[in-house]
């Protein structure tokens, strides 16, 4: 059951107050998420007015529509996102798509894929399998051995916290495991708990940490805050929210940038894969070797007036909105642009197989956009039959 949380206490945390729901442009929309006839809602509406509205945008099914109307409405205004069905429309359909709407989302097979990463990682670090058999043995701080804590395993949070524990309490957890938690996504939206530590340098988390940041994703209200500020707390510069949600999936600014991938593959000769990724990567951090496509603009180097150190210093902005600006995009579309006669497509989706010990089926950032578009398309009919066109 939710705890309403009361009005007073949230005075000293929103700016513009807990009797409206005032932030400044809340009157505008980003140009994918504008219906010919959109606007966001009026800026004066009772916070309880918005979360009326925001409770009759939950599918059918939905426990706790109270919870998570008020966690939805905290999230955009800790934001100072635009109140509007479509901003909601866009978190709805990504929390159906990806957890159900269940805060804690089961994930099927999982003793078995741990097992499997144990052993593995048991092989690679020469661990013999007759000691990792003993330890699994050994009564963990819950009381349960482990193999049995293993057996019962059905969401991430209990996988996050058995490692948690196996590292601290197994005699080779911290050799076998310290720099290996399966647990990359959590909570309602599946949100990177790598992008969650990111944005708390930015931005300071508005709600208490009992222990630790990572617990916070695993909430409904910390997964609902950093998913709608990974979806919708940016300026993505597309026409479609379809290309959002693929942003969503393979990281921001990807479908931006596999459209420049498209338009230098069409201007080099050369096949590239429109993955969204300019450069190449090793633990996190753009390597030295050149990419494809950064090999590609060095070739073209001459018509784009730009040379190697340039070209790199543009392309390590291609995670951020101020790559759209730089020399080389702009160059580069030009010139693609004045070879195919007309000016080229600035968003395309990126084409990513997704893989994952919980994905037993082919599937693609493109299906995984689709399906939460027809969600999203879902969740705007909702709003139209029960709250009326904007």
């Amino acid at each position: 059951m939710s705890i309403v949380r009361p009005c007073a206490a949230l005075l000293t945390l929103l700016v513009a107050g807990c009797a409206t729901t005032e932030f400044d442009g809340a009157a505008r929309l980003p140009p994918d998420l504008r219906r010919s006839d959109a606007r966001a809602w009026p800026a004066a509406l009772e916070e309880a007015v918005v979360r009326d509205r925001v409770e009759k945008l939950l599918p059918g099914g939905v426990k706790d529509r109270p919870g998570w109307a008020l966690d939805l409405y905290m999230a955009l205004a800790y934001l100072k996102i635009p109140h509007a069905g479509e901003t909601y429309c866009t978190i709805m359909a990504v929390v159906e798509q990806e957890s159900g709407f269940q805060v804690d989302p089961v994930v099927p097979g999982l003793p078995g894929i741990v097992r499997r990463e144990i052993d593995r990682r048991a092989e690679q670090y020469g661990v013999p399998k007759l000691l990792i058999a003993g330890a699994m043995a050994m009564k963990s701080p819950d009381g349960h051995s482990y193999e049995e804590r293993i057996d019962a395993l059905k969401t991430e949070k209990q996988l996050d916290k058995l490692y948690d524990d196996m590292i601290g309490e197994l005699p080779f957890g911290k050799t076998l495991l310290a720099d290996y938690n399966p647990v990359r996504t959590a909570g309602p939206m599946q949100v990177s708990i790598d992008f969650a530590e990111r944005h708390v340098e930015a931005a300071p988390y508005p709600y208490p940490i009992a222990r630790k940041l990572r617990d916070e994703v695993f909430t409904r209200r910390g997964g609902l805050y950093f998913g709608a500020a990974i979806l919708l707390d940016y300026p993505a510069p597309y026409s479609d929210v379809v290309y959002r949600f693929a942003d969503f999936n393979a990281g921001r600014y990807a479908s931006r940038n596999a459209a420049f991938q498209a338009a230098l593959s069409r201007l080099a000769g050369k096949p590239l894969a429109l993955d969204g990724d300019l450069l190449r990567y090793q633990d996190g951090q753009p390597a030295e070797t050149p990419s494809q496509v950064e090999a590609a603009l060095r070739s073209l180097a001459g018509p784009l007036r730009l040379n190697a150190a340039e070209i790199r210093r543009d392309l390590l902005l291609e995670k951020d909105a101020g790559f759209g600006d730089t020399p080389l995009y702009q160059r580069l579309f030009a010139l693609a642009d004045g070879t195919a006669g007309a000016p080229l497509p600035r968003q395309a989706m990126p084409g990513i197989d997704l893989k994952s010990p919980k994905i037993t089926r082919k599937l693609t950032t493109a299906w995984f956009a689709r399906r939460v578009e027809e969600r999203y398309r879902k969740c705007l009919a909702r709003a139209d039959a029960a709250i009326g066109p904007p």
